[in-house]
Protein backbone atom coordinates (compact mmCIF):
# COMPACT_ATOMS: atom_id res chain seq x y z
CA UNK A 1 0.00 0.00 0.00
CA UNK A 2 1.22 3.43 -0.79
CA UNK A 3 0.12 7.13 -1.03
CA UNK A 4 0.26 9.81 -3.69
CA UNK A 5 0.83 13.43 -2.84
CA UNK A 6 -3.19 14.20 -1.55
CA UNK A 7 -2.90 11.59 1.04
CA UNK A 8 -5.28 9.18 -1.05
CA UNK A 9 -4.97 5.33 -0.91
CA UNK A 10 -4.22 3.42 -3.50
CA UNK A 11 -2.50 -0.34 -4.29
CA UNK A 12 0.49 -0.87 -5.47
CA UNK A 13 0.11 -2.98 -8.91
CA UNK A 14 2.79 -5.32 -7.88
CA UNK A 15 1.70 -5.69 -4.61
CA UNK A 16 -2.16 -7.48 -4.03
CA UNK A 17 -1.03 -8.06 -0.59
CA UNK A 18 -1.42 -4.77 0.03
CA UNK A 19 -5.11 -4.00 -0.39
CA UNK A 20 -5.05 -6.16 2.70
CA UNK A 21 -2.65 -3.98 4.58
CA UNK A 22 -2.90 -0.57 4.68
CA UNK A 23 0.14 1.70 5.29
CA UNK A 24 1.10 2.45 9.09
CA UNK A 25 0.52 6.54 10.02
CA UNK A 26 -2.10 7.03 6.71
CA UNK A 27 -5.09 9.00 7.06
CA UNK A 28 -8.05 6.70 7.30
CA UNK A 29 -11.28 7.36 5.38
CA UNK A 30 -13.64 9.88 6.46
CA UNK A 31 -16.10 7.05 7.10
CA UNK A 32 -13.61 5.40 9.47
CA UNK A 33 -13.12 8.81 10.94
CA UNK A 34 -17.40 9.56 11.55
CA UNK A 35 -18.12 5.84 12.82
CA UNK A 36 -15.27 5.91 15.27
CA UNK A 37 -16.73 9.82 16.64
CA UNK A 38 -20.04 8.10 16.77
CA UNK A 39 -18.70 5.23 18.97
CA UNK A 40 -17.49 7.57 21.29
CA UNK A 41 -20.51 10.00 21.04
CA UNK A 42 -22.52 7.19 21.65
CA UNK A 43 -20.76 5.27 24.33
CA UNK A 44 -20.21 8.29 26.49
CA UNK A 45 -23.21 7.40 28.80
CA UNK A 46 -23.01 3.83 27.68
CA UNK A 47 -19.91 2.78 29.37
CA UNK A 48 -21.50 3.41 33.03
CA UNK A 49 -25.13 2.06 31.80
CA UNK A 50 -27.61 4.50 34.15
CA UNK A 51 -24.94 5.29 36.54
CA UNK A 52 -26.64 7.30 39.52
CA UNK A 53 -29.66 7.20 38.01
CA UNK A 54 -30.01 3.55 39.48
CA UNK A 55 -29.91 4.20 43.31
CA UNK A 56 -32.66 7.11 42.50
CA UNK A 57 -34.88 4.25 40.58
CA UNK A 58 -34.14 1.07 43.15
CA UNK A 59 -34.47 3.99 46.02
CA UNK A 60 -37.59 5.38 44.83
CA UNK A 61 -39.33 3.46 42.52
CA UNK A 62 -38.53 0.22 44.02
CA UNK A 63 -37.72 0.81 47.76
CA UNK A 64 -34.80 -1.00 48.33
CA UNK A 65 -33.15 -0.71 51.64
CA UNK A 66 -29.60 1.44 51.61
CA UNK A 67 -27.54 -1.71 51.98
CA UNK A 68 -28.82 -3.55 48.79
CA UNK A 69 -28.40 -0.57 46.77
CA UNK A 70 -24.80 -0.28 48.14
CA UNK A 71 -24.52 -4.08 46.70
CA UNK A 72 -25.84 -3.11 43.27
CA UNK A 73 -23.56 -0.65 42.56
CA UNK A 74 -20.85 -2.10 43.49
CA UNK A 75 -21.70 -5.19 41.74
CA UNK A 76 -20.22 -3.49 38.35
CA UNK A 77 -17.94 -1.69 40.03
CA UNK A 78 -16.31 -4.95 41.59
CA UNK A 79 -16.67 -6.65 38.03
CA UNK A 80 -15.02 -3.68 36.16
CA UNK A 81 -12.11 -3.96 38.18
CA UNK A 82 -11.50 -8.01 37.62
CA UNK A 83 -11.74 -7.73 33.61
CA UNK A 84 -9.50 -4.59 33.38
CA UNK A 85 -6.62 -7.19 32.89
CA UNK A 86 -7.98 -9.48 31.00
CA UNK A 87 -9.95 -7.15 29.00
CA UNK A 88 -6.46 -5.07 27.93
CA UNK A 89 -5.05 -8.71 27.24
CA UNK A 90 -7.74 -9.61 24.81
CA UNK A 91 -8.09 -6.77 23.44
CA UNK A 92 -4.18 -6.54 22.41
CA UNK A 93 -4.41 -10.64 21.14
CA UNK A 94 -8.04 -10.02 19.24
CA UNK A 95 -8.59 -8.84 15.37
CA UNK A 96 -12.09 -8.74 16.11
CA UNK A 97 -12.03 -5.30 17.54
CA UNK A 98 -15.34 -4.18 16.11
CA UNK A 99 -17.34 -7.21 17.61
CA UNK A 100 -15.86 -6.27 20.93
CA UNK A 101 -17.55 -2.99 20.86
CA UNK A 102 -20.93 -3.87 19.46
CA UNK A 103 -20.98 -7.35 21.83
CA UNK A 104 -20.68 -4.89 25.11
CA UNK A 105 -22.58 -2.23 23.71
CA UNK A 106 -25.91 -4.66 23.36
CA UNK A 107 -24.47 -6.03 26.72
CA UNK A 108 -24.86 -3.17 28.55
CA UNK A 109 -28.40 -2.61 26.00
CA UNK A 110 -29.68 -6.08 28.06
CA UNK A 111 -28.55 -5.39 31.26
CA UNK A 112 -30.35 -1.91 31.13
CA UNK A 113 -33.63 -3.40 29.85
CA UNK A 114 -33.04 -6.38 32.79
CA UNK A 115 -32.50 -3.60 35.23
CA UNK A 116 -35.98 -1.77 33.97
CA UNK A 117 -38.81 -5.20 33.42
CA UNK A 118 -37.29 -7.11 36.42
CA UNK A 119 -36.05 -4.88 39.28
CA UNK A 120 -35.12 -8.18 41.61
CA UNK A 121 -32.27 -8.42 43.35
CA UNK A 122 -30.80 -11.31 41.83
CA UNK A 123 -31.46 -9.78 38.06
CA UNK A 124 -30.27 -6.61 39.44
CA UNK A 125 -26.91 -7.82 40.77
CA UNK A 126 -26.06 -10.08 37.56
CA UNK A 127 -27.20 -7.50 35.30
CA UNK A 128 -24.70 -4.78 37.07
CA UNK A 129 -21.88 -7.21 36.72
CA UNK A 130 -22.52 -8.05 33.43
CA UNK A 131 -22.61 -4.22 32.78
CA UNK A 132 -19.41 -3.52 34.65
CA UNK A 133 -17.60 -6.61 32.52
CA UNK A 134 -18.58 -5.28 29.27
CA UNK A 135 -17.81 -1.80 30.40
CA UNK A 136 -13.99 -2.67 30.96
CA UNK A 137 -13.49 -3.44 27.35
CA UNK A 138 -14.94 -0.40 25.49
CA UNK A 139 -12.11 1.97 26.74
CA UNK A 140 -9.06 -0.12 25.62
CA UNK A 141 -10.73 -1.20 22.16
CA UNK A 142 -12.00 2.72 21.34
CA UNK A 143 -8.25 3.42 21.70
CA UNK A 144 -6.30 0.41 19.90
CA UNK A 145 -9.27 0.99 17.26
CA UNK A 146 -7.94 4.81 17.40
CA UNK A 147 -4.50 3.82 17.47
CA UNK A 148 -4.41 1.38 14.42
CA UNK A 149 -6.43 3.49 11.90
CA UNK A 150 -3.96 6.79 12.48
CA UNK A 151 -0.64 5.21 14.03
CA UNK A 152 1.13 6.96 16.74
CA UNK A 153 1.81 10.30 15.26
CA UNK A 154 -1.89 11.34 14.87
CA UNK A 155 -2.67 9.85 17.78
CA UNK A 156 -2.67 13.19 19.38
CA UNK A 157 -5.27 14.82 17.64
CA UNK A 158 -7.69 11.54 17.28
CA UNK A 159 -7.86 11.21 21.21
CA UNK A 160 -8.36 14.53 21.86
CA UNK A 161 -11.45 14.26 18.77
CA UNK A 162 -12.81 11.06 20.72
CA UNK A 163 -12.88 12.78 24.55
CA UNK A 164 -14.49 15.85 22.84
CA UNK A 165 -17.54 13.71 21.17
CA UNK A 166 -17.24 11.67 24.03
CA UNK A 167 -17.89 14.74 26.90
CA UNK A 168 -20.76 15.95 24.52
CA UNK A 169 -22.40 12.80 24.70
CA UNK A 170 -22.21 12.83 28.11
CA UNK A 171 -23.93 16.22 28.03
CA UNK A 172 -26.98 14.96 25.52
CA UNK A 173 -27.66 11.77 27.52
CA UNK A 174 -27.38 13.85 30.84
CA UNK A 175 -29.52 16.05 29.50
CA UNK A 176 -32.52 13.43 27.69
CA UNK A 177 -31.90 11.64 31.18
CA UNK A 178 -32.70 13.64 33.32
CA UNK A 179 -36.14 15.18 30.61
CA UNK A 180 -36.55 11.45 30.54
CA UNK A 181 -36.64 10.88 34.37
CA UNK A 182 -38.13 13.42 35.31
CA UNK A 183 -41.66 13.81 32.68
CA UNK A 184 -41.45 9.77 31.29
CA UNK A 185 -40.70 8.16 34.44
CA UNK A 186 -37.20 6.52 35.57
CA UNK A 187 -37.27 3.35 33.56
CA UNK A 188 -37.19 5.74 30.26
CA UNK A 189 -33.65 6.14 31.46
CA UNK A 190 -32.99 2.81 31.27
CA UNK A 191 -34.64 2.48 27.54
CA UNK A 192 -32.54 5.79 26.48
CA UNK A 193 -29.34 4.06 27.41
CA UNK A 194 -30.40 0.62 25.82
CA UNK A 195 -30.70 2.60 22.75
CA UNK A 196 -27.87 4.32 22.67
CA UNK A 197 -25.82 0.69 23.82
CA UNK A 198 -27.41 -0.33 20.55
CA UNK A 199 -26.96 2.15 17.96
CA UNK A 200 -23.29 2.23 19.14
CA UNK A 201 -23.30 -1.22 18.16
CA UNK A 202 -24.75 -0.75 14.95
CA UNK A 203 -22.06 2.26 14.15
CA UNK A 204 -18.97 0.71 14.43
CA UNK A 205 -19.66 -1.23 11.36
CA UNK A 206 -18.90 2.23 9.48
CA UNK A 207 -15.42 1.31 10.06
CA UNK A 208 -14.07 -0.95 7.51
CA UNK A 209 -12.05 -3.72 9.42
CA UNK A 210 -9.38 -3.47 6.39
CA UNK A 211 -7.91 -0.24 7.66
CA UNK A 212 -7.41 -1.44 11.26
CA UNK A 213 -3.85 -2.33 11.43
CA UNK A 214 -4.00 -4.98 14.69
CA UNK A 215 -0.10 -4.54 14.87
CA UNK A 216 0.08 -1.17 15.45
CA UNK A 217 -3.06 -1.16 17.57
CA UNK A 218 -1.52 -3.18 20.18
CA UNK A 219 1.78 -0.97 20.00
CA UNK A 220 3.98 -2.76 17.43
CA UNK A 221 6.43 -0.56 16.00
CA UNK A 222 6.60 -2.04 12.49
CA UNK A 223 3.87 -3.76 11.56
CA UNK A 224 5.55 -5.08 8.27
CA UNK A 225 7.68 -7.26 10.72
CA UNK A 226 5.11 -7.98 13.51
CA UNK A 227 6.68 -10.16 16.27
CA UNK A 228 5.19 -11.28 19.83
CA UNK A 229 4.53 -9.03 22.52
CA UNK A 230 6.98 -8.57 25.36
CA UNK A 231 5.90 -10.66 28.17
CA UNK A 232 4.21 -9.01 30.96
CA UNK A 233 6.95 -9.55 33.59
CA UNK A 234 9.20 -7.88 31.57
CA UNK A 235 6.87 -4.61 31.00
CA UNK A 236 6.24 -4.42 34.79
CA UNK A 237 10.04 -3.95 35.64
CA UNK A 238 9.94 -0.89 32.95
CA UNK A 239 10.34 1.65 36.21
CA UNK A 240 8.33 4.53 33.85
CA UNK A 241 5.48 2.55 33.70
CA UNK A 242 5.04 1.62 37.25
CA UNK A 243 5.44 5.35 38.07
CA UNK A 244 2.63 6.45 35.76
CA UNK A 245 0.16 3.86 36.65
CA UNK A 246 1.05 5.38 40.39
CA UNK A 247 0.48 8.75 39.51
CA UNK A 248 -2.87 7.79 37.71
CA UNK A 249 -3.98 6.38 41.21
CA UNK A 250 -2.72 9.37 43.23
CA UNK A 251 -4.42 11.46 40.17
CA UNK A 252 -7.57 9.66 40.94
CA UNK A 253 -7.19 9.23 44.81
CA UNK A 254 -7.02 13.11 45.41
CA UNK A 255 -9.58 13.91 43.00
CA UNK A 256 -12.43 11.59 43.30
CA UNK A 257 -13.99 12.67 46.46
CA UNK A 258 -13.89 16.51 46.55
CA UNK A 259 -17.17 16.48 44.75
CA UNK A 260 -19.31 13.92 46.83
CA UNK A 261 -17.66 15.83 49.56
CA UNK A 262 -18.89 19.34 48.33
CA UNK A 263 -22.19 17.67 47.73
CA UNK A 264 -22.54 16.70 51.83
CA UNK A 265 -21.68 19.99 52.43
CA UNK A 266 -24.43 21.44 50.18
CA UNK A 267 -26.95 19.26 51.90
CA UNK A 268 -26.10 20.59 55.45
CA UNK A 269 -25.46 24.40 54.46
CA UNK A 270 -28.35 24.69 51.46
CA UNK A 271 -30.68 21.90 51.62
CA UNK A 272 -32.99 21.90 48.30
CA UNK A 273 -30.22 23.47 45.96
CA UNK A 274 -27.63 20.67 46.44
CA UNK A 275 -29.21 18.47 43.61
CA UNK A 276 -29.59 21.35 41.24
CA UNK A 277 -26.28 22.52 42.50
CA UNK A 278 -24.64 18.90 41.53
CA UNK A 279 -26.20 19.52 37.90
CA UNK A 280 -24.64 22.27 37.40
CA UNK A 281 -21.58 21.39 38.24
CA UNK A 282 -21.81 17.72 36.20
CA UNK A 283 -23.41 20.16 32.93
CA UNK A 284 -20.33 22.68 33.72
CA UNK A 285 -17.50 20.09 34.07
CA UNK A 286 -18.35 18.42 30.97
CA UNK A 287 -19.03 21.74 28.78
CA UNK A 288 -15.17 22.47 30.31
CA UNK A 289 -14.45 19.01 29.08
CA UNK A 290 -14.61 19.13 25.64
CA UNK A 291 -12.78 22.44 24.71
CA UNK A 292 -9.88 20.97 27.42
CA UNK A 293 -9.77 17.84 25.84
CA UNK A 294 -9.57 19.62 22.12
CA UNK A 295 -6.75 21.99 23.05
CA UNK A 296 -4.69 19.23 24.96
CA UNK A 297 -4.96 17.44 21.64
CA UNK A 298 -3.59 20.60 19.55
CA UNK A 299 -1.01 21.72 22.36
CA UNK A 300 0.31 17.95 22.26
CA UNK A 301 0.14 17.80 18.25
CA UNK A 302 2.39 21.35 18.53
CA UNK A 303 5.51 20.00 20.16
CA UNK A 304 3.99 20.19 23.80
CA UNK A 305 5.51 17.83 25.98
CA UNK A 306 2.70 14.99 28.01
CA UNK A 307 4.86 16.22 31.55
CA UNK A 308 4.14 19.49 31.58
CA UNK A 309 0.75 18.83 30.77
CA UNK A 310 0.19 16.32 33.27
CA UNK A 311 1.58 18.08 36.03
CA UNK A 312 -1.00 21.00 35.04
CA UNK A 313 -3.89 18.49 35.87
CA UNK A 314 -1.87 17.35 39.12
CA UNK A 315 -1.42 21.11 40.21
CA UNK A 316 -5.18 22.09 39.81
CA UNK A 317 -6.38 19.79 42.04
CA UNK A 318 -4.47 21.00 45.52
CA UNK A 319 -5.97 24.62 44.31
CA UNK A 320 -9.40 23.05 44.03
CA UNK A 321 -8.76 21.07 47.13
CA UNK A 322 -7.94 24.56 49.41
CA UNK A 323 -11.01 26.25 47.64
CA UNK A 324 -13.65 23.76 48.64
CA UNK A 325 -12.42 23.95 51.91
CA UNK A 326 -13.79 27.38 52.60
CA UNK A 327 -16.63 27.26 50.29
CA UNK A 328 -19.96 26.35 51.19
CA UNK A 329 -22.36 28.49 48.82
CA UNK A 330 -23.53 26.65 45.28
CA UNK A 331 -22.45 29.49 43.14
CA UNK A 332 -18.44 29.06 44.92
CA UNK A 333 -19.26 25.07 44.25
CA UNK A 334 -20.13 25.23 40.58
CA UNK A 335 -17.31 27.57 39.80
CA UNK A 336 -14.58 25.93 41.17
CA UNK A 337 -15.71 22.56 39.50
CA UNK A 338 -14.41 24.65 36.26
CA UNK A 339 -10.74 23.26 37.97
CA UNK A 340 -11.69 19.40 37.33
CA UNK A 341 -13.15 20.01 34.42
CA UNK A 342 -9.49 21.48 33.29
CA UNK A 343 -7.51 18.76 35.00
CA UNK A 344 -10.03 15.85 33.95
CA UNK A 345 -10.21 16.64 30.56
CA UNK A 346 -6.02 16.96 30.29
CA UNK A 347 -6.25 13.33 31.97
CA UNK A 348 -8.48 11.87 29.50
CA UNK A 349 -6.40 12.71 26.62
CA UNK A 350 -2.82 12.67 27.91
CA UNK A 351 -3.10 10.00 30.66
CA UNK A 352 -3.73 7.33 26.72
CA UNK A 353 -1.05 9.53 24.86
CA UNK A 354 2.05 8.83 27.74
CA UNK A 355 0.21 5.04 27.44
CA UNK A 356 1.07 4.67 24.24
CA UNK A 357 4.27 6.37 24.55
CA UNK A 358 5.21 3.68 27.13
CA UNK A 359 4.29 1.00 25.14
CA UNK A 360 5.52 1.58 22.02
CA UNK A 361 7.14 -1.46 20.40
CA UNK A 362 6.05 -3.78 23.39
CA UNK A 363 2.82 -4.89 21.83
CA UNK A 364 0.60 -4.34 25.42
CA UNK A 365 -0.39 -0.86 24.70
CA UNK A 366 -4.25 -2.27 25.14
CA UNK A 367 -2.87 -4.09 28.79
CA UNK A 368 -1.70 -0.81 30.21
CA UNK A 369 -4.85 1.13 29.06
CA UNK A 370 -6.36 -2.00 31.53
CA UNK A 371 -3.62 -1.52 34.15
CA UNK A 372 -4.44 2.25 34.47
CA UNK A 373 -8.11 1.43 34.43
CA UNK A 374 -7.35 -0.41 37.48
CA UNK A 375 -4.56 2.08 39.01
CA UNK A 376 -7.54 4.80 38.40
CA UNK A 377 -10.33 2.06 40.45
CA UNK A 378 -8.07 2.12 43.22
CA UNK A 379 -7.59 5.71 43.28
CA UNK A 380 -10.65 6.30 43.85
CA UNK A 381 -11.74 3.65 46.39
CA UNK A 382 -9.00 4.64 48.56
CA UNK A 383 -10.23 8.89 47.92
CA UNK A 384 -13.85 7.70 48.68
CA UNK A 385 -12.80 5.54 51.67
CA UNK A 386 -9.92 7.08 53.57
CA UNK A 387 -11.64 10.92 53.22
CA UNK A 388 -14.96 9.73 54.37
CA UNK A 389 -13.06 8.78 57.76
CA UNK A 390 -11.50 12.33 57.90
CA UNK A 391 -14.32 14.07 57.10
CA UNK A 392 -16.08 11.56 60.41
CA UNK A 393 -13.52 12.61 62.80
CA UNK A 394 -12.50 16.07 61.77
CA UNK A 395 -14.93 17.47 60.04
CA UNK A 396 -15.42 18.56 56.29
CA UNK A 397 -12.61 20.96 56.08
CA UNK A 398 -10.32 19.21 57.40
CA UNK A 399 -11.31 15.82 54.84
CA UNK A 400 -10.37 18.24 51.78
CA UNK A 401 -7.34 19.23 53.34
CA UNK A 402 -6.40 15.86 53.40
CA UNK A 403 -7.11 15.53 50.14
CA UNK A 404 -5.26 18.59 48.92
CA UNK A 405 -2.20 16.96 50.78
CA UNK A 406 -2.57 13.81 48.24
CA UNK A 407 -2.48 15.86 45.15
CA UNK A 408 0.55 17.68 46.43
CA UNK A 409 2.05 14.47 47.29
CA UNK A 410 0.72 13.29 43.62
CA UNK A 411 2.31 16.48 41.93
CA UNK A 412 5.87 16.22 43.61
CA UNK A 413 5.75 12.48 42.90
CA UNK A 414 5.34 12.82 39.21
CA UNK A 415 7.00 15.60 38.92
CA UNK A 416 10.81 14.11 40.03
CA UNK A 417 10.15 10.84 38.64
CA UNK A 418 8.59 10.87 35.72
CA UNK A 419 10.60 11.65 32.85
CA UNK A 420 9.32 13.46 29.61
CA UNK A 421 7.41 10.22 27.29
CA UNK A 422 6.94 12.28 23.79
CA UNK A 423 8.76 10.93 20.99
CA UNK A 424 10.61 8.02 22.88
CA UNK A 425 12.35 5.33 21.19
CA UNK A 426 10.25 2.63 20.78
CA UNK A 427 11.55 -1.15 22.05
CA UNK A 428 11.69 -3.84 19.34
CA UNK A 429 8.97 -6.11 19.52
CA UNK A 430 10.19 -10.06 20.10
CA UNK A 431 10.75 -12.26 17.14
CA UNK A 432 7.97 -14.37 16.48
CA UNK A 433 8.50 -17.85 17.36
Amino acid sequence: MMFNPNGIRKAHPLNPHDLQQPAPGGQPSRRSQRGLDGINFLMADVRDGVGPYLSVYLKGGQHWNPGAIGLAMGASSIAAALCQLPAGLLVDGTKAKRLLIAVSGLVVGLSCLSMALFPKFAAVIAARAALGAASAIVPPAIAAISLGLVGRRQLDARISRNEGFNHAGNLLAAALAGSMGQYLGYRWIFYLVCAFAVASAAIVTLIPPNEIDHEQARGGEDPSHPGKPIACRDLMKRRDLLVFLASAGLFHFGNAAMLPMAGQVLTQTHPGQDTIALSACIVVAQFTMVGVAWGAGRASAHGIGRKPMFLLALALLPVRGLLFSVASSPFAVVAIQLLDGVAAGIFGVISVLIAADLTHGTGRFNLVQGLTALSVGIGATLSNATAGYAVQWFGYAAGFLYLTAIAICALVFYGVLMPETKERTPIPLRPAA
